[in-house]
């Protein structure tokens, strides 16, 4: 039976062709070599009987860009006004592709300086194309986006868990309940910080109160230098 509709199937999709969208003659061969290769690579290789076999969703690079973009999202962002570029790097970082993100971003910069979402995202991009390590670059950005918005929640959260990946949780625990602290009342994304918060003091425990090495970013999720870190700040 499966076979009668593949057939009735490519049929359909050349009388289409044919009547509706007026294919000229010339293109008829081709068109029917097309479906045939089509049908015969399907006899070869398809198996409608297989039964599925559903897997457990794996964590990767396109998916951990969803994330970072939802979260970014989720703290705010309605700081700046280059909503075109952040369109297309968010686009890219949902795909894994960090590096090229991070080109878009930095020629966004360039052009909005004043946008703490898009140094925001490019710190964002910057510790995704190393591996979710936080470079000079990524640092330098979230300072920067924190200097022009200090309300803007997104520098700090995402400064401290770029350290906590980093395996730098100290830092980052700095960073956080600093965050915390100031969270202005009935802010939406401050049960989730705390909630990561306790994630994190379980993580320095576990490491007897020593950042021991990097942390994966599921390790902190509901969301990686100095033994005395410095609270973040919004100085240039």
């Amino acid at each position: 039976m499966t076979w009668i509709l593949v057939i009735l199937l490519g049929l359909a999709v050349f009388v289409a062709l044919v009547w509706l969208l007026k294919l000229p003659r010339a293109g008829w061969e081709l068109v029917g070599a097309a479906l045939l290769l089509g049908v015969a690579g399907y006899a070869l290789q398809g198996n409608p009987a297989q039964p599925g076999a559903p897997k457990a969703p794996v964590e990767t690079a396109e998916t951990a860009g969803t994330e970072l973009v939802k979260q970014r999202q989720a703290m705010g962002a309605s700081f700046g006004s280059g909503q075109q570029w952040m369109i297309i790097a968010d686009g890219l970082s949902r795909r894994g592709q960090f590096g090229s993100a991070a080109q878009i971003l930095r020629s966004a910069v360039r052009q909005n300086p004043r946008d703490p979402d898009l140094w925001v995202a490019l710190g964002n991009a910057l510790v995704g194309h190393s591996d979710g390590f936080i470079s000079p670059a990524a640092q330098f950005a979230f300072q920067r986006a924190a200097t022009i918005a200090p309300a803007h929640p997104g520098p700090p959260f995402f400064m401290g868990l770029a350290l906590a990946q980093s395996g730098r949780l100290a830092e980052a625990r700095t960073i956080w309940a600093q965050l915390a602290s100031q969270a202005p009342p009935g802010a939406p994304w401050k049960a989730d910080l705390d909630e990561r918060l306790v994630r994190l003091d379980s993580l320095i425990a576990q490491q007897g109160g020593v950042a021991a090495g990097p942390v994966a970013p599921g390790s902190l999720a509901p969301a990686p230098v100095t033994p005395a870190p410095a609270p973040f700040t919004s100085a240039p």
